[in-house]
């Protein structure tokens, strides 16, 4: 008998680190996302609440004060680089989102918190960005959403749905800086990282003068097939096609000598083409 309770005491210690390692379902589970826009990588950390037959608006979440935006700890993002929230800069790194809902008008707040818990946490004093968004009616939700339902080249619209409510917000991205960074820290002897650059522009029809230079870097660097055939398209988009042709010639004859050999049955159609144009 006297050997129970250490017995008792030696079970629970053992028992201990398996309770320290159980977990139960949540009622508001948490949600990770990664979205890349443009070149920056956009990642989402938050708790999913359902509305379980609630009121939502002015009740569960209540108008013109702090919601974390979520359940249990804040809502958290992460942006890789330094972006536009509704026009305005926010600088890379990780916050907490906070918004202040209204009938008419939202606050969404990106606060330099990123590990608060409740709402009675929020210190307006650490906001790195606020900004002011219309709500938009929307079909049932029942979870708590936000993503990223919208993607473009530069933008996305960041939106938090939930019940009947939809809250956009658009991000901005700087696409143009990223590759001229990604170019200005190539090796010197590279020519693709000029070549891809310079590509890049021309198709989004921008920086059209920087992108001649760096497809001229490209060519001075390495001449080939590849970025000679660029420059002949780049000229018969431009509807300069005496001097297509004589490029798209040039980088067929690389083409032949490159050890690679390259397929060039597309590109040789094309060239044909411009030649029976310039007749």
């Amino acid at each position: 008998m006297k050997l129970r309770f250490p017995l008792v005491l030696a079970v629970a210690a053992l028992a201990a680190p398996a309770f320290a390692q159980f977990e139960s379902p949540q009622p508001s589970p948490k949600a990770t996302l990664t979205q890349r826009v443009g070149l920056t990588d956009v990642t989402l950390s938050y708790s999913r609440p359902s509305v379980k037959g609630r009121a939502i608006w002015g009740a569960l979440v209540p108008l013109d004060k702090p919601w974390r935006t979520g359940a249990n700890a804040a809502t958290t993002i992460t942006f890789s680089d330094d972006v536009t929230v509704e026009g305005q800069k926010l600088a890379a790194g990780t916050y907490s989102i906070f918004t202040i809902p209204g009938k008419a008008e939202w606050t969404v707040i990106f606060n330099n918190d990123a590990k608060l818990w409740g709402e009675t946490d929020y210190d307006a004093a650490k906001d790195a960005l606020r900004v002011k968004v219309k709500p938009q009616a929307a079909e049932m939700l029942e979870t708590l959403h936000i993503g990223f339902p919208s993607i473009g080249a530069t933008s996305a619209v960041l939106a938090i749905e939930w019940e009947k409510l939809r809250v956009p917000v658009t991000v901005g991205v700087d696409v143009d800086a990223k590759i001229r960074k990604s170019v200005a820290a190539a090796e010197t002897a590279s020519w693709q990282a000029p070549m891809m650059a310079a590509r890049y522009w021309f198709d989004a029809k921008t920086n059209k003068e920087e992108a001649w230079k760096l497809l001229e870097k490209s060519i001075a660097t390495n001449k080939n097939y590849v970025n000679v055939s660029r420059k002949a398209r780049v000229l018969a988009d431009e509807g300069k096609v005496a001097e297509a042709v004589k490029f798209g010639d040039e980088a067929l004859a690389l083409a032949k000598a490159d050890p690679a050999k390259p397929n060039v049955t597309a590109f040789e159609k094309t060239v044909g083409e411009w030649k029976a144009k310039g007749k």
